[in-house]
């Protein structure tokens, strides 16, 4: 049951090469909108999983990360305090935060969301994620949350600054000087965010199996590149494709 996470800085491909992947593979897909979407719907899945018995079919990503929610969300109620992310949206908002809103959580509060809490809820979502693997994970971490894991490929994507920004640019439609700024601040609170939750540099090449390039290559021939890599990586569990 092998586990794919995919790094990568804003307008580097990570993310659609990442659902080329999943996708080839038939594995499951999760980035931050799909967190956020699942915590958003929690009540309604966790609905759906109650009513399941043996005849139903296996649950959903988003019924599983439901579960994973709840059972943290159940073990804060069990330890007393007061907990923000108990109230209504308290944990959508958190998977929502960005890099740069995530690495500015306040160590300590009563009333906000911490950084205690938030690194605990996505170590939560990733464990769980791996127990049942065949998973391409886009970032939030997950390269270093499941480091030790050795049925797990961890892929940086990289790309040119340049082509980072043209990328942007045509992609929001705006200009390139508003893009580059876009990307310096995302690119700062991604180091931000990787050093304080976990004390490493996303853009070390040593964290990774594989560093590739997007800017060289085509989406689709990077996303053949990682599958060919995760196959030798975990050999006996990734699904044959074919032709």
């Amino acid at each position: 049951m092998p586990i794919v996470t995919i790094s990568g800085n804003t307008g580097s491909g990570a993310t659609e090469i990442g659902r080329m992947v999943a996708q080839q593979l038939g594995f499951d897909y999760v980035d931050r909108e799909i967190l956020t979407e699942a915590a958003r719907a929690l009540g309604v899945s966790e609905r759906t999983l109650a009513g399941r018995d043996d005849r139903s079919p296996p649950p959903t990503l988003r019924e599983r990360l439901a579960s994973f929610f709840q059972d943290f969300l159940e073990r804060s109620a069990v330890a007393g305090a007061a907990d923000p992310l108990m109230a209504t949206g308290g944990l959508e908002t958190l998977m929502a935060t960005s890099y740069r809103e995530a690495a500015a959580l306040p160590a300590v509060g009563r009333e906000e969301l911490t950084d205690s809490r938030y690194k605990e809820a996505i170590t939560t979502i990733m464990t769980g994620l791996a127990v049942k693997g065949d998973v391409v994970i886009i970032g939030r971490g997950s390269q270093a949350i499941l480091r030790d894991r050795p049925d797990t490929l961890h892929v940086a994507v990289t790309a040119p600054f340049a082509v980072r920004v043209q990328r942007i640019a045509e992609r929001d439609d705006i200009s390139p000087e508003k893009a580059k700024g876009i990307i310096e601040e995302s690119d700062r609170g991604r180091l931000d965010y990787h050093h304080k939750y976990f004390k490493i540099d996303p853009t070390d090449a040593n964290l990774y199996d594989i560093v590739v390039n997007a800017g060289r290559l085509r989406h689709e021939d990077a996303a053949q590149l990682i599958i060919a890599a995760l196959r030798f990586k975990a050999p006996q569990s990734t699904r044959e494709q074919g032709a």
